[in-house]
């Protein structure tokens, strides 16, 4: 077996496990929260993996979709598919605008500009009459899909954000497949090298940053759509800082990275406090009761662990050891 047909046999047997997830068991509302998340982390990878640009605002293209979305749902009385695509179009809108700015520096400066630039829009979501402010968004109706399927069900809601999510997954391989997805590895590997064969590297770029914001937008406005408000949280730096981290300890330029990155990173920040119980029991340390009010310390340690341990991601060595045997 290749490793082309072990990757398709791997994303196979996730589908088929989260197709049967809520019938084993899980919770839905978590599982298409940590479905957001991967398809956030995916979208980033796109940028920084492939095409090697490191963003520091990619908290306003999913915190900027959501409250377009709830706001069309809420207040103008949409259906949920065009509240998707609305905040879809809004965080491609943000990206060409960010991108547009950004691109124009490299390395460190781009990066801060991107920061910068997430700042003032969380700055003005904060003062914006229509976010909520402090408060947020609340009480986003999931509504009708296409004015048909009532998404109030939980299960109807969550085989819906698994099919969106499969699809702009799909949409994330195509793209890093295509011809395209091959000049922005190129562009990563050596830019000067792309110019001089005659490639414009801006355009493939801010292509390429227009992109990735928009599928984090969708990621976005799924977010809001599954749980029903949109908050600064969704728009505030920290959560950057999220996308990075789950990105980096799943492994930075593969495909299942992400979402192995993002589903140790939602499981260690909603299951610790249960993990630190357990671990309280078996041992008879009390200290370990504590582990669900330092989830930011737990999450830091798995970190080092990961950048010490695993310097390609999890799924980065895992890639890495399998395309070393015969």
């Amino acid at each position: 077996m290749n490793h082309k047909t072990l990757a398709t046999f791997g994303y196979g047997l996730l589908l088929l496990g989260l197709l049967a997830a809520p019938f084993l068991g899980a919770y839905p509302v978590f599982v298409m929260k940590l479905l957001c998340f991967a398809l956030f982390a995916s979208a980033f990878n796109l940028l920084l993996g492939y095409t090697g640009l490191l963003s520091f605002g990619h908290a306003a293209f999913l915190g900027g979709a959501a409250y377009v979305t709830g706001h069309a749902i809420k207040v103008w009385g949409l259906t949920p598919e065009v509240g998707l695509l609305l905040g879809t179009a809004g965080g491609a809108l943000l990206g060409l605008l960010f991108g547009w700015l950004a691109i124009r520096r490299q390395g460190i400066y781009f990066s801060m500009i991107t920061l910068a630039l997430a700042q003032m829009l969380f700055f003005a979501c904060l003062q914006a009459p229509f976010t909520g402010g402090e408060d947020g968004l609340q009480g986003v109706p999931r509504g009708k899909l296409f004015g048909v399927l009532d998404l109030s069900s939980d299960l109807a809601m969550y085989y819906v954000a698994l099919a969106v999510v499969a699809v702009a997954f799909l949409v994330i391989v195509r793209t890093i497949h295509s011809p395209f997805g091959q000049v922005l590895k190129g562009i990563k590997e050596n830019e000067p090298r792309a110019i001089s064969l005659g490639y414009d590297t801006q355009r493939f770029k801010l292509l390429a940053f227009v992109i990735s914001a928009a599928i984090a937008g969708l990621a976005g406005s799924l977010k809001t759509l599954v749980l029903g408000f949109a908050t600064l949280s969704d728009v505030h730096w920290t959560a950057s800082g999220q996308v990075i981290l789950m990105t980096l300890v799943g492994g930075l330029g593969t495909l299942s990275g992400p979402l192995v990155g993002s589903a140790v990173v939602v499981l260690l920040e909603n299951k610790i406090g249960e993990f630190g119980n357990l671990l309280a029991s078996l041992t008879g340390v009390d200290w370990f009761r504590t582990l669900g009010e330092s989830v930011t310390i737990v999450t830091g340690l798995i970190f080092v662990v990961c950048v010490l341990a695993f310097r390609r991601g999890i799924m980065g060595e895992i890639i890495a050891r399998l395309r070393k045997t015969p």
